[in-house]
């Protein structure tokens, strides 16, 4: 896996801009991921038994009416950003909400048993919400951070992969969001990336959470979004039920199992293994939620891997709205160097 100092890709202008310079910019990094993620996709390791290529695309092909329902401006970028790095809008979908696209190949083809990514803090005390992302480790390759100057809404900064539109960002307006991933059984539906973005389209809490809990979505994501206060909230969001969890004092620590009894109904099945390894990261991060130093420091949070398929911590991100500042890391926080961005 990559690491090192950031690559950022600024863009001024409409959705089509935003779509065409990505797409253009990250070209080569766009089709390599996904031949990455086609693989994977199909991988009974993480599909739970193998699908062909076509299969795959054909599930993806029938997300495309709920993102365009949902978001004209982002669809408008995704078809933007596939055709200028020469792939179809199916293939963007598999690019960029992989993790919810397995959770519609798992309704196809079967239980999936790698599901085990992320663990977030948000801690309206100190007006914090960090968080690792992990994924399989050959993803750590595609990190890009994009400052993006709409002609119209709020500027965002937004660390994500080549082909995706977001997965962990801020606004000028003081919206941060962040991810833990849930294991459900999908349908066809809003994959997380859109989510993402339109969170941060929005200029208060309020509208933040009603980007989340409208979206008909595609599979399990777990969202946290902070206001300029530091106030927020936890949505645990599954494709037929959505909890939110108002956070206004203690620290909230969420790994990648559901805590709600709602959610848990829907919740897919997960090995042992994972479910105890979902379990020791929440607790560790609940012991750890106020000295960040520590938490990014614990090895069961910051992960490591010995093969590119494994799960492994491919960046981090702080976020910081009352200050309007985000930090972020690609790779392991400590063995590559934190890079601050302002707003």
């Amino acid at each position: 896996m990559n690491s090192g100092p950031l690559r950022v890709l600024e863009i001024y202008g409409d959705p089509a801009d935003f779509g065409r310079v990505h797409g253009s910019e990250c070209r080569l990094m766009i089709r390599d991921y996904l031949d990455d993620r086609l693989g994977l996709s199909g991988d009974a390791t993480w599909a739970g038994r193998p699908a062909q290529v076509d299969t795959v695309l054909s599930l993806a092909e029938a997300t495309l009416p709920y993102h365009l329902d949902y978001s004209t401006e982002l669809y408008e970028e995704m078809a933007a950003m596939a055709e200028a790095a020469g792939i179809s809008l199916a293939e963007a979908v598999v690019v960029g909400g992989f993790t919810d696209l397995v959770d519609v190949v798992r309704a196809h083809a079967g239980w999936a048993p790698i599901e085990d990514d992320c663990t977030a803090v948000l801690d309206p005390i100190n007006g914090v919400l960090a968080q690792t992302w992990d994924m399989h480790a050959s993803a750590g390759d595609y990190v890009v951070m994009l400052k993006l100057d709409p002609i119209s809404g709020p500027d965002a900064v937004v660390q994500t992969t080549a082909g995706c539109l977001g997965q962990i960002g801020m606004n000028e307006a003081g919206i941060g969001v962040g991810i833990n991933n849930l294991t459900s059984v999908g349908k066809p539906g809003v994959t997380w990336p859109f989510v993402v973005r339109k969170v941060l389209q929005q200029t208060d809490l309020d509208s933040a959470i009603e980007a989340v809990t409208s979206a008909d979505l595609a599979g399990g994501h777990n969202y946290l979004v902070m206001g300029p206060d530091g106030s927020g909230a936890n949505i645990e969001a599954m494709p037929g039920t959505i909890e939110v969890t108002p956070v206004t004092a203690s620290p909230f620590v969420h790994t990648n199992h559901c805590l709600d009894d709602g959610t848990r109904l829907e919740e897919g099945e997960r090995t042992p293994e994972h479910v105890t390894g979902s379990a020791t990261r929440l607790e560790r991060g609940s012991e750890l939620a106020q000295d960040l130093d520590a938490f990014f420091a614990e090895p069961s949070i910051a992960r490591r891997a010995s093969s590119p398929e494994e799960v492994a911590t491919c960046g981090a991100v702080v976020i910081r709205p009352r200050e309007k500042r985000l930090e972020s890391v690609w790779g392991i926080p400590g063995e590559s160097p934190w890079e601050s961005f302002q707003l």
